[in-house]
């Protein structure tokens, strides 16, 4: 049976997540224990709400530690929405910047759409060997979000784009092992149970 954890430190979309992954068949713990999270066969990063206070909550628990231990013996780590945009170099809200993981390169800014939140359903552009969206390379997934990330994320990775008022931005990311979605596939319905499956079944 399958492990995945998801890692727990105070986001606000824990039990969806939980709740989806258990969905696909595999066997799903809620926690901030290291020793569960680098057990585990795959760990997901959710995250709701602000960059900062997200990436403050990350480093509480240990949970930097956690991810960055995992990606360096390349153990599978899929960020969601809050949880996609830590993995980054660094936020800016508001006029203040922190930092992030630094797993990717590049920035999570402020969209320029003229309509913000980018809230709903939006197709999005998979790229061709996807893990993540096979079979729903060009679905519909639910955003909810006001930052993103418009840099390409450089050689070795594959990107998937969306666009929401002329703007062009990052709708998920993959690297070998480390993936992750600025949607929500826990609310995206059989796309994104479809999504969660794939990324279940390439942890085993």
């Amino acid at each position: 049976m399958t492990l995945v954890a998801v890692l727990d430190y105070g986001s606000g979309n824990l039990h969806s997540a939980t709740r989806a992954l258990t969905a696909t068949g595999a066997t799903v713990r809620l926690t901030s224990d290291p020793e569960t999270v680098a057990e585990a066969d795959g760990l997901v990063v959710p995250g709701v709400g602000a960059f900062a206070a997200c990436v403050q909550g990350l480093r509480a628990v240990g949970g930097d530690a956690m991810v960055a231990q995992r990606v360096a013996a390349g153990a599978p780590v899929l960020g969601i929405c809050v949880g996609h945009q830590v993995l980054f170099e660094r936020g800016v809200e508001h006029g203040t910047q922190e930092r992030g993981l630094g797993l990717f390169p590049g920035v999570v800014e402020r969209l320029t759409a003229d309509r913000l939140p980018h809230m709903g359903w939006n197709t999005v552009t998979a790229p061709a060997g996807s893990v993540l969206f096979a079979g729903v390379e060009a679905e519909r997934f639910y955003f909810v979000h006001s930052y993103g990330v418009h840099a390409d994320p450089g050689a070795g990775t594959l990107a998937t784009w969306v666009e929401h008022g002329g703007d062009r931005f990052l709708a998920a990311v993959e690297r070998g092992p480390l993936a992750s979605t600025q949607f929500h596939p826990e609310k995206s319905g059989a796309a994104g149970a479809r999504l969660l499956r794939n990324w279940v079944a390439s942890v085993r």
